[in-house]
């Protein structure tokens, strides 16, 4: 379905509404300008309306979560079903069957069709609540309190999150307050090498960079007491990138030589994102914990720390007393809504094509179709796709990409540019978008960019 304005973008009502923002809400939260934001209404598929009546498609997925679009009629009768009959329970006291429903679901989605037995989970409402539950988890079972995180990462806000989020400046205005629990390394970056091997693709990528990381992994295991590794098997906010085949491999590796946990963060990237199931399946790897959110509920806030139960057994027997819990965990409606979104993914998921669809949105976007474009560096796996929009000598031009987006937006298109030098823009669709959208979309991209030009 093509978009369709009906007024000026952001319209009228859109206006208001920003006023009253800029009057009641706290000023950092919401970015307000006059190209900026439209507020929404409905949303269906990969259709948002706003308040004004203008329809847009969504090539953002909402932050990732509509995998299967929005308002998906199944998930939503079970969500109605769900609030009707019991929309709360005691989580941690006083649960519902669903809470069992899922949990053994989520078991045998990972680690049981890994091999690795059955899981365990401890449920949350956010991706920083899993992060954090892993967190946790890993110093009770290896006793170590530091951690290995990568630079460009995002695991969150929530201020143990934030200890391992290294991008931007979440962190800079609380830095006195953090414990600093974690040491950052380089996040193998194949167009710009963080060891200075210039740009190549991650096919290309040498054993030397392999080699100082290895080396790097070392000193600090040997100079701290590091008791878990944890990484975004692709980074999502932090630029969309993927690294080289031997990343996570290595990783697992090493981890195991130094009685370590691997965490895997999948909490953008899980559940047919980037093709497989989760992105650690594309090298094999599996991890020790496993975190995910974001699609989870359907749109509604439900997460997961999964793993097996001989590393989740590192907590002990409740005494009355949850030492990790929350009010809503572990929720009724979260968890009605999370097995209708994992019994619809699983059973459509052959027909979603993901992997097709992301072959031929990383070839409309290449830059070999259009060299004098400032459109560089386009890479992604399945639909989690970033391409870098660049200045005439190659460098980040976040002031372009940020007029693309507006741009994009009056043409009835929401996408949104990320990287630590917000410069990449980021293409997460539903994974129910046609190949008629997708091309849609890139045309009136490379139009734009016509217009625009540098």
């Amino acid at each position: 379905m093509i978009p369709a304005q009906k007024t000026q973008i952001p319209g009228p009502r859109s206006s208001m509404l920003c006023a009253g923002l800029r009057r009641w809400e706290s000023r950092n939260v919401t970015f307000l300008s006059a190209e900026f934001p439209v507020f929404w209404e409905q949303a269906e598929g990969v259709n948002v309306w706003d308040v004004d009546g203008n329809r847009y498609l969504d090539l953002t997925a909402g932050f990732g979560v509509a995998a299967l679009g929005y308002s998906h009629p199944a998930i939503a009768a079970a969500g109605g079903a769900q609030l009707r009959q019991l929309p709360l329970g005691m989580g941690d006291v006083h649960p519902s069957a669903g809470k069992v429903e899922l949990l053994e679901f989520l078991s045998r989605l990972t680690f049981e069709a890994w091999g690795r037995g059955e899981a365990k989970s401890i449920l949350g409402c956010t991706g920083s609540d899993a992060v954090e539950a892993a967190m946790k988890t890993a110093f009770l079972a290896t006793g170590r309190p530091k951690l290995i995180a990568f630079r460009g990462s995002y695991h969150g806000l929530a201020y143990g999150a934030m200890e391992a989020t290294e991008m931007g400046d979440f962190q800079k205005p609380f830095l006195e307050q953090l414990a600093k629990r974690a040491v950052f390394l380089p996040f193998p970056n194949c167009w710009h090498c963080p060891w200075g091997k210039g740009e190549r693709s991650p096919s290309e990528c040498d054993a030397g960079c392999r080699s100082a990381l290895a080396a790097d992994l070392k000193r600090v295991f040997a100079s701290h007491s590091v008791g878990a590794v944890l990484v975004e098997p692709m980074l999502g906010r932090g630029g969309m990138v993927l690294p080289p085949d031997w990343f996570l491999p290595l990783l697992r590796q090493v981890a195991d030589e130094e009685g370590a946990l691997l965490i895997l963060d999948e909490i953008f990237t899980g559940f047919f994102r980037t093709g497989p199931r989760f992105a650690c399946e594309r090298w094999g790897v599996v991890p020790d914990l496993l975190c995910v959110g974001k699609p989870l509920g359907g749109g509604f806030p439900i997460s997961a720390c999964i793993g097996p139960a001989g590393v989740m057994d590192a907590w002990p027997e409740s005494d009355g007393e949850a030492l990790h819990t929350s009010t809503f965990l572990g929720s009724p409606l979260g968890c009605r809504l999370a097995c209708a979104f994992l019994e619809e993914i699983e059973s459509c998921r052959k027909g979603l094509a993901v992997e097709e669809k992301g072959k031929r949105l990383l070839a409309g976007l290449s830059e070999s179709r259009f060299p004098a474009s400032p459109l560089k560096n386009v890479r992604g796996s399945g639909l989690f796709v970033g391409v870098e929009v660049t200045d005439r000598h190659g460098r980040p031009d976040a002031a372009l990409a940020g007029r693309l987006v507006s741009a994009l937006l009056k043409a009835g298109l929401i996408l949104l540019a990320g990287g630590p030098d917000r410069h990449v823009l980021s293409f997460t669709p539903p994974l129910v978008v046609t190949q008629d959208e997708l091309n849609w979309s890139i045309a009136t991209l490379h139009s734009l960019l016509e217009r625009i030009g540098r």
